[in-house]
């Protein structure tokens, strides 16, 4: 046998006093390792630990249309039109941003109508008893 450094003879004298027998995982996989082509295993596993949410990590594009698919959602609480036209032009700002220098995968977005907003808004607010 060759040369062994420090740090294996210390390794293969802890192995043959079975230091290593019995250890918990022994013979699994690392937990939250993803296939041998994955990465950012460990980022996934942060963010599944920590309870992050994932849409930060988005494109561009999915975000922004994630935000139009909740828009109704964003501004049922809101209390009077300006509100919610403020809300709609801040979106369609970001929108518009984008889609002057789109990066990521290129999805189609569109801004939003601020009037077909403040209509739902209206009639979802009407509705409410």
């Amino acid at each position: 046998m060759g040369y062994e450094s420090w740090i294996d003879r210390q390794i293969r004298e802890a192995q043959e006093r079975g230091e290593f027998d019995n250890l918990p995982g022994t013979g699994k996989p690392i937990p939250g390792a993803g296939g041998p082509d994955d990465e950012l295993w460990w980022v996934k596993d942060f963010v599944r630990r920590e309870g992050l949410s994932t849409e930060a990590m988005l494109p561009t594009p999915l975000r922004l249309r994630k935000e139009i698919e909740r828009l109704p959602d964003t501004v049922a609480g809101l209390r009077d039109e300006p509100a919610v036209r403020d809300v709609v032009a801040e979106l369609n700002h970001r929108i518009m941003a984008w889609l002057r220098a789109p990066e990521g995968p290129q999805i189609p977005v569109r801004p939003v109508d601020p009037d077909t907003i403040v209509h739902r808004w209206r009639t979802a607010r009407d509705a409410r008893p």
